[in-house]
């Protein structure tokens, strides 16, 4: 096990320490309130610091140091970012969309056992039961570098209760994880290149959400990229939320980008991101959930559904060094 010295040097604490001072000091200057959004941005960034730097003094046992050591291989620009999820139903009909559903309630646990906050941002119900698609805000310190591994296609395969017969089904959904992102970043979205269409809210945000037309649904129209955002009161906050995931989706086409491009300069091969499972939750006819990319598995499909994802987020880290 990484020792608390190692560790100093790993999660780079004194360059922390120096930068959580800096930002002290321009708090000090009157001006520094001149710019609300900015000087947010920069007190949120100190407590986050603070925080990590907290964790590591405090850090005492087995545990403290387990979950400090994989902080530390959590180096990525965007890794201690807030994450979005959105999670989509695939082919399947009924048992697809309450797969959809299945998995936006193992991302609110496993939310809730890290102590994040966690909001639906959309949720588009399905004909019967389950979901076509939902959109899950997750904040908290490392929030989009413990779930980026998340992304992929999930394969569920189970006795459906929906078959009369009492078939065994196999079902996939799509789940998308992006860093949220603030308007500072260098992702720019002209007004021209957007559709924007408002419209009364349903579901999630109790019954006065359904009195207006609140929300939003923003489409870009170079690259087809939909986003719609009902959980706000307002029209504008709608818009708001809306406008930050879109930016957060476009970067990730950017990264996207930028990863296979230096694929090609390597000259190596470029997988299909989309196209292939990277998960499979098997409750009939034995139980077990495996990541097909680091092989890491577990025989407690019922305890995974609940949240308990550290195992396979810690393997796909390691597997990521």
């Amino acid at each position: 096990m990484t020792s608390k010295e190692e560790l100093y040097n790993l999660l780079n604490i004194a360059a922390k320490e120096e930068k959580i001072t800096a930002i002290h000091q321009e708090m000090n200057s009157p001006d520094f309130w001149a710019n609300p959004q900015e000087a947010g941005l920069k007190t949120q960034q100190m407590s986050s610091l603070q925080k990590l730097v907290d964790e590591w003094t405090e850090a005492v046992t087995e545990d403290q140091i387990h979950a400090l050591e994989i902080k530390a291989t959590l180096s990525g620009k965007y890794d201690t970012n807030n994450a979005i999820i959105s999670i989509h139903a695939g082919a399947g009909g009924t048992d697809a969309q309450d797969w959809a559903e299945m998995l936006l309630r193992m991302y609110e646990r496993y939310a809730d056992r890290k102590s994040f906050t966690q909001t639906i941002l959309e949720v588009s119900s399905g004909e019967e039961v389950g979901i076509k698609s939902a959109t899950l805000e997750i904040k908290g310190p490392f929030a989009f570098g413990l779930l980026k591994g998340e992304a992929g296609v999930h394969r569920l395969v189970r006795l459906s209760p929906y078959d009369s017969d009492k078939a065994r089904h196999t079902s996939f959904a799509l789940v998308e994880v992006v860093p949220e992102v603030d308007k500072s970043t260098d992702i720019t979205i002209e007004d021209k290149d957007l559709k924007v269409d408002v419209y009364r809210a349903g579901g999630h945000g109790g019954q006065s959400v359904n009195t207006t037309d609140s929300a939003v649904r923003l489409t870009h129209l170079p690259t087809g990229l939909v986003v719609a955002v009902q959980n706000e009161r307002s029209q504008l906050q709608n818009k708001e939320m809306a406008m930050k995931i879109l930016q957060s989706r476009l970067l990730a086409l950017e990264l996207k980008r930028q990863r296979e491009e230096e694929v090609k300069l390597r000259g190596e091969h470029i997988s299909a991101e989309f196209g292939s499972q990277i998960r499979s939750y098997v409750l009939h006819p034995y139980k077990q959930v495996k990541d097909h990319r680091t092989d890491y598995t577990s025989t407690d499909p019922d305890a995974v559904l609940n949240g308990d994802l550290d195992g396979f987020i810690e393997s796909y880290l390691k597997y990521q060094k």
